[in-house]
């Protein structure tokens, strides 16, 4: 997997007090959660990636290209939208998406027409030529995701994307960053506090604490993984011999209790299987749940555990918490 995001002993200091304490680490999802308390980080994460503050040691680089020695080429490929509004007074939403098209060095002749094209993407077409002041929050919010794809960058930057969104424009908007990153044109780097966006979005998280990493987790990895995971509750029939088939599929497994069983489903092996069994021992498979971590249940750990050495990630936390699949 090719590294969108590396960051190599990443340190920002405002004055005395160090913000980003030596960052290490590589992310190269599709799309990349950024999480963490207020005050962890990512703010000045995000405008140092975008240059906006130098490192005061270290660096990081975006898809290749070094964000201080490469500065101008780093700031071509990245389309940024920002959580606070950032609008002209006065100005139509066409006319302010042109501007940021040619900003981003699209030539003029081909500006307005990228404009035409990004706002009916994401759906403010029939609007357009309105000042962007009358537009709604959710309409703003659109616009502001407009001029951060209109130039076709290869990594979009969204910080609170979704913030005071109601909740079929909060839909709209999840729907077009999935578009986005599903199309593979382009890599997201999406910034929130709301973990389900995040579940919903990405496939790769970096928690920070106190300017440390405190998680780094491959979401799809632990998805796939997780569906290994099983606890069964069972009830009459030949327990003790259904699990000794069952250790002979392959799968290891422990008794806990007279009713109960856990399992780690190895390759080939399906859920079908189980109940091929069950059957065959007349026992019935009352409740059969995957075991799972949620993003919360990994963003929970990385709080408590504090932050980790400044050397680089953590691995990826777990706690065991259940999902009940209710079979």
């Amino acid at each position: 997997m090719t590294s969108v995001i590396e960051l190599e002993q990443l340190s920002v200091t405002f004055g005395k007090r160090p913000i980003l304490k030596s960052l290490s680490g590589a992310l190269g999802g599709r799309a990349i959660g950024l999480l963490g308390p207020n005050g962890a980080g990512k703010t000045t994460l995000i405008h140092t990636l975008l240059g906006f503050y130098a490192p005061t040691s270290g660096t990081a680089r975006i898809l290749g290209q070094d964000i201080t020695s490469d500065a101008k080429r780093v700031r071509s490929m990245i389309g940024y939208m920002p959580e606070s509004d950032s609008f002209i007074a006065k100005m139509s939403c066409v006319q302010f998406v042109r501007l940021m098209a040619e900003l981003s060095g699209v030539p003029a002749h081909q500006a307005l027409e990228r404009a035409h094209e990004a706002l009916f993407y994401v759906g403010l077409g029939e609007a357009r030529y309105r000042p962007i002041d009358s537009y709604s929050l959710g309409m703003k919010q659109l616009a502001k995701l407009a001029q951060a794809i209109v130039h076709g960058p290869k990594l979009i930057i969204l910080d609170e994307p979704t913030n005071g969104l109601d909740p079929p424009t909060r839909s709209r908007m999840i729907s077009l960053i999935r578009q986005i990153r599903d199309s593979g044109r382009a890599r997201i780097l999406l910034s929130s506090h709301l973990l389900r966006d995040v579940e919903e979005c990405c496939d790769e998280i970096l928690v920070l604490k106190d300017g440390h990493i405190a998680a780094s987790c491959d979401l799809e990895k632990e998805r796939k993984a997780n569906r290994k995971f099983i606890e069964l509750e069972m009830r009459g029939g030949n327990r003790a011999a259904f699990a000794e088939a069952v250790g002979r599929l392959g799968c290891e497994y422990a008794l806990t209790g007279e009713r109960r069983m856990k399992l780690i489903m190895q390759e080939g092996v399906e859920i079908g299987d189980l109940y091929r069994l069950a059957l065959e021992y007349a026992v019935q498979i009352r409740r059969l749940n995957f075991k799972r971590d949620s993003l919360e249940d990994i963003f929970l750990k990385a709080m408590e555990n504090g932050a980790p050495a400044a050397n680089g990630p953590s691995a990826p936390l777990t706690n065991g918490r259940t999902n009940d699949g209710g079979l």
